[in-house]
């Protein structure tokens, strides 16, 4: 008897440590399918929280993916359908150099030439990038996790005919690549 309770706290345990060891994702659905992005909290807190905060609240639900470069990268979360700029928090500090790269399928904040301006867009690396990587680039964009389900979607994403705007603005998908949920899944 006493064996198999021992044995069973063991295990209980270890189920109890596996799970808090696992990792957060978000499962993003859209108007071209599905995919989700594992979340690494550990090397980028504020980006990962920042990040949390705009999916809890509901914000990137219908917002769109606004930049598609085939080769490159597939950015979103900014702007709604009609291309109507979305409020943001204040912005966070740039966390470049946590040590992950700008690889194929990792997701990192968008931001301005200020590297700490980043507030709700987001990109998706279509390859690596690593001339984005702080080590090639200081201080670099910072990535705070990966896809690891449905990049096929990101993927399709740079297939579609993109258009200009008057205002400057390039490599709009002619058919918006809208955001219609996004769960986070613990």
């Amino acid at each position: 008897m006493m064996k198999w309770t021992s044995k069973a706290a063991l295990l209980i345990a270890a189920l109890g440590f596996t799970q808090a060891a696992v990792a957060e994702s978000v499962k993003f659905e859209t108007t071209l399918g599905n995919f989700t992005v594992e979340l690494n909290s550990e090397k980028a807190p504020i980006s990962v929280a920042n990040f949390l905060r705009y999916v809890e609240d509901g914000s990137y639900v219908g917002t769109q993916f606004h930049r598609v470069i085939p080769g490159f990268m597939a950015q979103g979360g900014g702007f709604d359908k009609d291309m109507t700029k979305k409020s943001s928090y204040a912005p966070i500090k740039n966390e470049g150099s946590n040590g992950l790269d700008n690889d194929t399928a990792t997701i990192a904040m968008a931001r301005t030439n200020a590297p700490d301006s980043a507030t709700r867009q987001f990109y998706i690396n279509l390859s690596d990038n690593g001339f984005l990587n702080a080590n090639q680039r200081p201080p670099g964009y910072a990535v705070f996790g990966k896809v690891t389900q449905g990049f096929d979607v990101i993927q399709k994403m740079a297939t579609k005919k993109t258009k200009a705007l008057p205002n400057g603005m390039r490599d709009i998908p002619i058919e918006p690549i809208i955001i219609t949920k996004a769960t986070l899944i613990k």
